[in-house]
């Protein structure tokens, strides 16, 4: 069985499900529901016409050309999972089908039900591939038959346990959003930084208002805050590659001194509540926005994108000073000022010294 499952190349490990074809799944997100939120915003924004006005029509539901990228978020994550686990052609392409029902049946779950449904449905595939001479007939009918199988069976469970652990969180971020505001903005900024992929968790939770919030601050803390931080060691590639690019590029020099991670973090523990508290930032855009921080701006974009929604929803009267104040201040000039100030601390105390942040 291992040197089957070795030629098939099956690696059952947490690197190759939880880091690799999670963090494949976000960038599958990204480009679907992400750029199609974006393409919607700048054409109502702008009042570009083409960009606003439906170019198809499918069973009766008119898309615009935005639309038409987020509704292939299933089959986005999915195939972007299959490439993730080095899956072969015809599974690969079979996986497109497997995605658009996981993530249907999933509902506001979907991204998680995509998740463990299209590994499963990938690995099977590779099982299978390339064993018999009719390998076109049986390899994409396993493929897409455990895949329609195990949505059907899996996919609506998992997508009611996701929204309901995202609901709990925004719920308990309502409540206490203090200590919420603590939580969220640690926690998930800790996973951006880790060769994890934030985005993709926010997503499977459906992790937006105040909690996507909190989020976007603590993922604002890790990149901004280490840009800042070695900027004396990285200069401006630096800047740009982990303050609009990510700090997972730091994970290395962690390693090495894991008290590097202590100036970013206690930023997050400040900005959080804030965020909650006394700006009241909300992500009301995409939940996946909630965990990219300001990777190409995306979790700023998500917070304006809400703003607009919720002004043409009539549950906010307009966007005010306030709330471009706290976005640049929790997102920007925060992590940009107080990780640079723990970190001097922490040199002084002898935890971290020049070079530590130093990319290769």
């Amino acid at each position: 069985m291992r040197e089957f499952l070795k030629r098939k190349n099956i690696e059952v490990s947490v690197k190759r499900y939880l880091v690799d074809a999670l963090g494949a799944m976000a960038q599958g997100l990204f480009c679907s529901l992400l750029i199609g939120t974006i393409i919607n915003t700048i054409g109502t924004q702008f009042g570009i016409g083409f960009l606003t006005v439906p170019v198809a029509t499918v069973a009766g539901v008119e898309y615009t050309v935005g639309g038409l990228a987020t509704a292939m978020s299933g089959p986005a994550m999915a195939v972007a999972i299959g490439y993730a686990l080095q899956a072969p052609p015809l599974v690969l392409f079979s996986l497109i089908t497997v995605g658009f029902a996981s993530n249907a049946l999933g509902g506001a779950g979907g991204p998680l039900a995509v998740l463990f449904v299209a590994i499963i449905s990938a690995e099977i595939g590779k099982a299978v591939s390339k064993e018999t001479k009719i390998d076109i007939l049986v390899t994409p009918l396993v493929t897409i038959g455990v895949g329609i199988a195990l949505s059907a069976w899996w996919a609506p469970a998992l997508g009611k346990a996701a929204s309901s652990v995202g609901t709990l969180i925004m719920w308990a971020t309502t409540k206490q959003p203090f200590i919420m505001g603590i939580l969220v903005s640690v926690i998930v900024g800790i996973a951006l930084t880790l060769p994890i992929s934030s985005a993709a968790i926010c997503a499977a939770l459906s992790l937006t208002g105040l909690a996507g919030g909190a989020a976007v601050a603590g993922c604002c803390a890790q990149m901004v805050g280490f840009a800042f931080m070695s900027f004396k060691e990285n200069k401006w590639g630096g800047l740009i590659s982990q303050g609009i690019g990510t700090s997972m590029l730091q994970m290395g020099n962690i390693i090495k001194n894991p008290r590097i991670w202590i100036a970013p973090i206690l930023c997050s523990a400040i900005t959080g509540p804030l965020a909650t508290c006394l700006f009241k930032l909300e992500m009301n855009g995409p939940a996946v926005s909630s965990g990219m921080g300001t990777c190409g701006l995306v979790g700023q974009i998500g917070v304006y994108t809400g703003w607009v929604n919720d002004v043409a929803a009539g549950s906010k009267a307009a966007i005010t000073a306030f709330d471009w104040i706290g976005l640049i201040l929790i997102c920007f000039i925060l992590p940009a000022v107080l990780c640079p100030i723990f970190n001097k601390i922490a040199m002084k105390l002898g935890w971290v010294k020049e070079g530590d942040m130093k990319l290769q």
